[in-house]
């Protein structure tokens, strides 16, 4: 009796081909797709945040809601949930937003340690500059500030009050050297930010005292020169006033 021949059971080979061409193409479509989709939110987002920032500029919080946002932009109110989930967490980083630009213009005093008079100079330039350049973060600002800072008042207090702290330390420190004249620097700050933000606040109203419908690049230039020459006639002491 012959043995019959043991059976054998041929496995069949895996596509290796087939699934290489599948991974490459995970590895160069996907991430491209991911990219676009990544770029397409960053683009609504940063629409949402500048329109509303301007709606809360023009009628501050309490005047503006979700559905203005969401009109505004042309996305259904859903869409705009799905980036923000409140209208408090939307004003929030709006705010977030107009605090890095505002202390951004605030920086002038630390940079000229030995050099009074050019720090102030840039400063107030820099203060016009940005109620010039951004004028809702300015209202925005403002009217979170008149309100009462009823939303916003512990992070003014850990982001703005440590940057006033450290200008006045600095406007001591001129003091204590003979660089010039003693002065109270927090009402200093406070005036310097009351004569250069108003020509964005109230920029409705000076641009009716000046006669004219909006106010152009020459009226900041002159609001600059009246405002250096006065801040340094009281803050320097004798030559290099003016």
């Amino acid at each position: 009796m012959k043995n019959s021949a043991p059976s054998t059971t041929v496995k069949p080979k895996p596509p290796k081909a087939r699934v290489a061409t599948l991974q490459v193409e995970d590895r160069t479509v996907t991430p491209t797709k991911e990219v676009k989709v990544s770029q397409a939110r960053k683009l609504l987002e940063a629409d949402i945040l500048a329109a509303a920032k301007r709606l809360f500029a023009q009628r501050g919080f309490g005047g503006v809601s979700l559905d203005h946002v969401a009109r505004e932009v042309g996305a259904s109110k859903q869409n705009l949930l799905y980036y923000f989930p409140s209208k408090e967490e939307l004003y929030r980083r709006v705010l977030h937003g107009v605090l890095d630009v505002w202390l951004s213009y605030m920086d002038a005093l630390g940079q000229h340690p030995d050099d009074p008079e050019q720090a102030l100079r840039e400063y107030i330039a820099g203060k016009l500059r940005f109620s010039r350049e951004h004028p809702d973060d300015s209202r925005v600002y403002a009217n979170e500030v008149v309100s009462g800072v009823p939303i916003f008042s512990a992070e003014i207090a850990a982001r703005v009050i440590p940057a006033v702290q450290a200008d006045v330390a600095i406007l001591n420190r001129w003091a204590e050297r003979g660089l010039c004249r003693a002065v109270d620097g927090r009402h200093l700050m406070v005036l310097l930010w009351a004569s250069t933000q108003v020509y964005a606040d109230w920029a409705s109203q000076i641009s009716l005292v000046l006669g004219k419908p909006a106010l152009e690049e020459a009226d900041f230039a002159a609001a600059e020169a009246l405002i250096v020459d006065m801040v340094l006639r009281t803050v320097l002491l004798g030559e290099g006033k003016g």
